[in-house]
C-alpha cells in the first residue's frame, strides 16, 4: 500500500485547498453536453463535500477531453452540475492561473467552492516531467503562493506526469483526496496480498493490457487463474492455434493483435492450468444467437459472446473464489442475444461473498445495464490509470504523493 497523507492529517479550516479532480466525461460531440456525471457526483459526494463541511476555500482544477478533439470545452458546464450535487452554489472563472482565476481564489470564503477552467488549455499541462521541474512552471508559480495545500482526488489521472497532477506536490503540502485513497486501498486489497483464491477476468477488447495485466499477476502469484472472454478471449484462443473462421480471423490479423500472439503463446505455456479460455461461443446468424463448440470452429459468423458452457465453467470458478477482479465485458452486452455472458457473469460476481473490483467504462455501463453496480464491493471510476495499477506500473500521482508525504515527516 503507497504511504500518502489524507484529508484526516490536515486542519482546513480557512484554508486554501487546490483540489484536482477527473471531471472527465462523455460529451455529445453535436451538442457539447455532458452525457454522463458520474466522475463530477463521485467527486462532489466525498472530498469536496467534505472539504467544504470542514471550512476549507475549495479550488477545483480539472480537464476535459483534449485539444483538438470534440470533447475538448470549457468547465463551465461542470460547475453547473457540481452546484446541483452539492446543492450550493459553486463558482466558476474562464481563466487557469491568471489574473481573473488568482483575484477569485482571493475573494473565496471558507466553505465556498471555485472551478478554475480546464487545465489542458494551458499549452505546457501535458508535457511529462517531474514534481521538481513541473514546480517552475508559470501554472504552479502563480496557484501555488494563494494556497494552503494541494489535494489530488484525480486517481483516473495519476497515471499522467502532467503539470496539475504533480507539480503542486513539490511545493506544497499534499494529500490523497478521498477518491484517489478508496481507489489505492481497494487495488492495494486484491494487488498486495490479496484472500485466496483470487481470480481475474478480462474482457473487453485491449488484448494488449489483457495481456501485461495477466503476465504480472500470474508473476507475481498474485491471481489463481485468469479468465478470457471478449475480444481477448477470442485473441487467446488464436494464440492457442484455433482457427476462427470468418469474420473473426481478419479482424484478429490486425498487425497490433497478430503482435501479441507470440506472448500470449509463452504466458499460456507457462501458466497452461490457469489461463482460461472459452470452452463455446456465441455467434449471429441471420440476426440470431447461436452456440458453437471451440472444437466445431472455425466459423463463416461473427463472435458475439462466450456459450453457455463457457459460462457454467466461469461461475464455477466465482463461485469459490474469494477475491474477483473484473474488467471488461465478456461479449457484446449492448446486443440483447449476446448479453448472457457478461450478464451471467457479472450477475455471479455480484451475488459472491468475494471482495470484488470492477473498472473500465464498459465493465461500469454493463453492471449498470444490469442493475448490479451496488452490489460489487469496489467499482473503479479509473480508465488508463487502472489498468497501469494492475500491471504494477508506478502511478506519478501516487509517486508524487508519495515522496510529499516522506518530506513532510
Amino acid at each position: 500500500m503507497p504511504k500518502f497523507l489524507t484529508l484526516d492529517d490536515f486542519n482546513f479550516k480557512d484554508k486554501v485547498a487546490i483540489v484536482r479532480v477527473d471531471f472527465n466525461s462523455p460529451i455529445d460531440p453535436k451538442t457539447k453536453k455532458i452525457l454522463d456525471d458520474t466522475r463530477i457526483r463521485a467527486h462532489g459526494q466525498t472530498t469536496i463535500k467534505e472539504l467544504m463541511e470542514k471550512g476549507a476555500k475549495v479550488v477545483i482544477l480539472a480537464h476535459q477531453g483534449r485539444p483538438g478533439e470534440p470533447d475538448f470545452t470549457p468547465l463551465k458546464q461542470h460547475a453547473e452540475i457540481l452546484s446541483k450535487v452539492l446543492k450550493k452554489p459553486v463558482k466558476y472563472v474562464d481563466d487557469i492561473f491568471g489574473e481573473k482565476a488568482q483575484k477569485a481564489i482571493k475573494e473565496l470564503k471558507s466553505g465556498e467552492v471555485l472551478v478554475l477552467e480546464n487545465v489542458r488549455m494551458y499549452p505546457k499541462e501535458r508535457d511529462k516531467g517531474t514534481p521538481e521541474e513541473h514546480a517552475k512552471t508559470e501554472f504552479i508559480q502563480k496557484l501555488a503562493p494563494l494556497a494552503d495545500v494541494f489535494v489530488n482526488d484525480a486517481f483516473s489521472a495519476a497515471h499522467r506526469a502532467h503539470v496539475s497532477i504533480v507539480g503542486f506536490t513539490a511545493v506544497l503540502p499534499s494529500a490523497a483526496g478521498r477518491i484517489m485513497e478508496r481507489e489505492l486501498k481497494s487495488l492495494s486489497k486484491v494487488l498486495e496480498n490479496p484472500e485466496k483464491p483470487c481470480i481475474f477476468i478480462l474482457g473487453g477488447a485491449k488484448a494488449d493490457d489483457s495481456l501485461e495485466i495477466s503476465k504480472y499477476v500470474l508473476d507475481n502469484a498474485i491471481a489463481d487463474d485468469v479468465l478470457t472472454g471478449g475480444v481477448v478471449g477470442q485473441v487467446f484462443l488464436a494464440a492457442k492455434d484455433v482457427d476462427l473462421g470468418e469474420p473473426n480471423m481478419n479482424f484478429l490479423k490486425e498487425k497490433e493483435l497478430t503482435s501479441l500472439i507470440p506472448g500470449i503463446k509463452e504466458l499460456i505455456k507457462k501458466y497452461s492450468d490457469k489461463v482460461k479460455t472459452p470452452k463455446d461461443v456465441a455467434v449471429e446468424v441471420n440476426g440470431e444467437r447461436k452456440e458453437v463448440l471451440v472444437e466445431e470452429l472455425p466459423t463463416r459468423y461473427p463472435i458475439f459472446d462466450i456459450g453457455t458452457k463457457t459460462v457454467e465453467k466461469y461461475k464455477g470458478i466465482v463461485k469459490d473464489a474469494k477475491s474477483i477482479v473484473v474488467s471488461g465485458p465478456l461479449g457484446v452486452f449492448e446486443k440483447a442475444d449476446f448479453s448472457y455472458g457478461t450478464r451471467e457473469i457479472l450477475g455471479a460476481i455480484a451475488n459472491s461473498k468475494a471482495f470484488s473490483l470492477a473498472g473500465g467504462g464498459h465493465t461500469v455501463a454493463a453492471l449498470k445495464e444490469f442493475g448490479l453496480k451496488d452490489k460489487i464491493s469496489y467499482v473503479s471510476i479509473a480508465g488508463g490509470a487502472l489498468t497501469e495499477f494492475l500491471m504494477g506500473k508506478k502511478l506519478p500521482g501516487v509517486a508524487a504523493l508519495e515522496k510529499a508525504a516522506a518530506r513532510r515527516s
